[in-house]
């Protein structure tokens, strides 16, 4: 029962954090000094803390079904109901798949010595200041100046893979936060904030699949109940919590800016190195 009661618990922690850019990544390992799972194969957790991460996509693709389908239904010359390919929806996925190649690479390639020696609370709290202090500093230069791209389909391939370039930190180093990097990268070549949020959003579609996908391979289909049960629950609950916090965050970034966020993760990463005893 304590193991479900923790699987809940960090089932709320990624679908907050997942897409508020704070780092989810970085919230579940400091969690997870403090809820140990009991009775679990070994690795278990290092797959759990990016499989849990399906719940929450599932919510992007329910809140964001009619964007990102590119199947459509329109009636024929004569009045026949046929299925046609949306040719703006499928441009878009090609700006998303341009974006998530540089962080498949090194996902595939470096996975095992990232976790090994990068994925620690160390590295977490100095990437949480770090990448704090950069969406302050950011936003204080943005103010009062207009975005140049106010729209998905205003994206450019171009701007697809530089914001794919600054994801790639995320993937390297835990506490940068997915959706932070990438927010960071289309805010500094001009995005507005509400195409830099959906955008993110999107990107995670693939990159989460992708990586929930190598994290099972790696770890086996050999499934205990328990560990069945602590994955489905922590989906099933970071799939709700994550309709809430992206609605939420749709309508906070259209009167605010993401300082807050920013001054957030400071505080939260000084907090962890007092802990750790470096301050």
């Amino acid at each position: 029962m304590l193991n479900i009661i923790y699987s809940v618990i960090y089932g709320i922690i990624e679908g907050i954090t997942e897409w508020l850019p704070i780092s989810s990544t970085g919230h579940l390992i400091l969690a997870e000094n403090f809820l140990k799972f009991q009775g679990i194969s070994e690795g278990f957790f290092d797959m759990f803390e990016v499989v849990i991460q399906l719940g929450a996509i599932l919510a992007v693709v329910v809140l964001y079904f009619k964007s990102i389908w590119p199947l459509k239904s329109e009636k024929s010359k004569h009045g026949n109901k046929r299925i046609v390919w949306d040719k703006s929806i499928l441009n878009l996925w090609g700006k998303i798949l341009v974006a998530c190649i540089p962080a498949a690479i090194v996902g595939l390639l470096f996975d095992d010595i990232l976790n090994k020696y990068l994925y620690n609370s160390w590295v977490v709290a100095t990437m949480l200041i770090l990448v704090g202090i950069a969406f302050i500093v950011i936003e204080n230069k943005k103010k009062g100046k207009d975005a140049r791209c106010n729209s998905i389909e205003e994206l450019t391939y171009k701007d697809a893979l530089i914001i794919g370039l600054f994801q790639l930190i995320a993937a390297i180093f835990p506490g940068t936060s997915r959706s932070g990097a990438t927010i960071i990268g289309a805010l500094l070549i001009g995005i507005s904030r509400t195409v830099a949020a959906e955008y993110t959003f999107f990107l995670a579609i693939p990159v989460m699949f992708g990586a929930s996908l190598l994290k099972i391979l790696k770890f086996g289909l050999s499934f205990t109940g328990m560990e069945i049960a602590i994955l489905l629950v922590g989906m099933i609950v970071a799939f709700v919590v994550s309709i809430l916090v992206i609605k939420f965050l749709m309508n906070y970034i259209k009167k605010h800016d993401f300082k807050v966020f920013g001054w957030y993760r400071i505080v939260l990463g000084v907090i962890v190195l007092l802990l750790l005893g470096v301050l």
